[in-house]
């Protein structure tokens, strides 16, 4: 038997670095349509509503659907916009871009305000936005925005859209289960997530929750077969099962992710640590002579992005590759405008490894004769 490679530590916006024991928890089959897996199935569900504060009592549902976090996003588009429907989109990088491209394929009517990647959407602007137009009917945005980290304004944005009383689809996909988010206060009616992020579970599905009321809201047909959210809420409340073959071994190693997240105090916990790593990150790389692209109100704790160094024969590929030899992933940068890359706080990681990338980066930069 050839042993495996030792792992190198991801400091990504997910697919993230693991724990052993959830890496461990995949090493078994499960029988998709066994009572044993289907209690599992329904414990993580319940888990989930438990860990964003709200309940099947207090009108939410926890849907899992096969996918990345993209699947869960298109599938709200999908099942919960009516024909006639109208979304308004607040775009301020990459994945605000998505989920227009999604509504173009879904041929979903739909409206933008579209800010710099540096700029968070303003909720005034927003509130006159949905007064002038009462076609819209939901608001769509990003919670933290992969694409720099910048955290949006999702209360402010929520209470305006909850007082013009539209339907509010918020993408965490890269904040839940890292920092806490009220659900009341916020006004949301669906939350996508993904088991890969702060979560740390690996990929295989996505999360949404959703506000029955507003899930139920779309008597129409839906748009997609295989992403219709109300279909597999009823298969789970049928017979506890996926409609089609479910991600088994990645919800095994969910279960065990959740038990992890409980152990070390839940969310606002797990918050404390990234944020640890966060500010360990923000030092030693001011100290290595970097600039952060974010100012510090609107930066998360979750991912930063960095200005690539002045030196003329910096080269990211370069910088990337020797980071990687020595057992560090990082991720280039997603914006066109500026140059950057991009460095996670999340994970399975701490402070002491946010230091070793730290001692690697100006090891790299020494090796490749790079000035800052």
């Amino acid at each position: 038997m050839i042993p495996s490679a030792k792992d190198k530590t991801l400091f990504t916006p997910g697919p993230l670095t693991t724990s052993l024991d959830v890496k461990q928890a995949m090493l078994r089959d499960a029988g998709s349509w066994h009572f044993e897996f289907n209690a599992k199935v329904q414990a993580i569900r319940e888990k989930i509503l438990d860990l964003a504060g709200v309940s099947q009592a207090a009108g939410f549902e926890c849907i899992l659907l096969q996918g990345s976090g993209t699947f869960g996003v298109e599938s709200v588009f999908s099942t919960a916009v009516p024909q006639e429907g109208k979304v308004l989109v607040l775009a301020n990088g990459a994945y605000g871009e998505r989920m227009i491209a999604m509504l173009e394929c879904l041929r979903i009517d739909h409206v933008v305000l579209r800010t710099a990647e540096d700029v968070t959407p303003d909720p005034q602007v927003v509130a006159e936005t949905l007064e002038k137009d009462p076609g819209i009917s939901h608001v769509a945005m990003v919670h933290c925005e992969t694409t720099t980290g910048i955290l949006n304004p999702i209360e402010a944005v929520g209470h305006v859209t909850r007082k013009a009383g539209r339907t509010f689809i918020v993408d965490a996909m890269s904040s839940f289960g890292g920092m806490p988010i009220d659900f009341e206060r916020c006004g949301i009616d669906f939350l996508i997530t993904s088991a890969n992020k702060c979560l740390e579970g690996v990929p295989g599905f996505s999360i949404v929750l959703a506000r029955r009321t507003s899930l139920e809201a779309n008597p129409s047909m839906p748009r997609c077969l295989s992403l219709d959210l109300m279909a597999q809420l009823k298969g789970f409340e049928k017979n506890g099962q996926f409609r089609y073959s479910p991600p088994t071994h990645s919800l095994l190693a969910f279960e065990r992710a959740l038990h992890e997240l409980e152990m070390e105090g839940g969310i606002q916990a797990r918050g404390n640590r990234y944020r640890a790593n966060h500010e360990a990150l923000m030092e030693g790389m001011k100290g290595l002579g970097f600039r952060s692209y974010l100012p510090p109100e609107t930066q998360s704790y979750l991912i930063t992005s960095f200005h690539y160094p002045d030196d003329p024969t910096f080269t990211f590929d370069a910088f990337y590759r020797q980071l990687s030899d020595r057992g560090m992933i990082i991720y280039p940068g997603k914006i066109s405008q500026v140059d950057l890359f991009r460095i996670g706080s999340i994970g399975r990681i701490f402070v002491s490894d946010v230091q070793a990338l730290v001692g690697a980066i100006g090891a790299t930069l020494n090796d490749l004769h790079i000035s800052l």
